[in-house]
């Protein structure tokens, strides 16, 4: 039994590291497929780098309402604007690049470990295909029209629950909830 599997396990291997080595073919596959989804590497690793400094934004916002006086509200929200602004400028670009330098280390081998030759250029041929270009330039109008007809159906059962969620946790939290709750 043993040796049945040791046998079966010679024959295997061989084509197992064929499938895994990396040739030069794949290679150039793989880089066409990191340069088509440069922009979305880019779009991933911006949002990486925007979402602490949304979320900041937004506490801030929270307590600028509650806790500065309404004469200072202003100049305060511009110096934070102004510091978010600066911090953006920086990790942006900073995240980005990185993204695009670790791409081809991190999803290059990834791609020639899971995809065989053919399957890589079957990818290659979807991703610059003229259909799929165009696809991905009306993706964000798609959205859009979708978020509009979403919000627009579902806005006048949603906001009376975000008011109500905003009264539970204003109450828990011993804070007189903003007027204009739900926007």
């Amino acid at each position: 039994m043993f040796k049945k599997l040791l046998i079966a396990l010679f024959l295997v291997l061989p084509v197992m590291a064929v499938h895994a080595q990396p040739t030069p073919a794949k290679k150039t596959l793989v880089t066409r497929i990191l340069k088509v989804q440069q922009p979305g590497i880019e779009g991933l690793s911006r949002a990486m780098a925007e979402r602490p400094a949304a979320a900041l934004m937004e506490c801030a916002g929270v307590v600028l309402q509650e806790r500065v006086a309404a004469d200072r509200r202003e100049a305060v929200g511009k110096e934070i604007q102004a510091d978010v602004k600066k911090y953006l400028d920086e990790a942006v670009p900073l995240v980005t690049s990185r993204a695009a330098k670790l791409a081809p280390t991190t999803i290059g081998p990834f791609l020639e470990e899971k995809f065989t030759e053919d399957e890589l250029k079957q990818v290659v041929a979807f991703l610059e295909s003229p259909a799929m270009s165009k696809y991905q330039r009306l993706t964000g109008e798609m959205q859009k029209v979708l978020l509009e007809k979403l919000l627009s159906e579902t806005r006048g059962t949603i906001d009376p629950k975000v008011a109500a969620l905003e009264q539970t946790v204003s109450k828990r939290l011993g804070i007189t909830p903003p007027a204009s709750s739900a926007k």
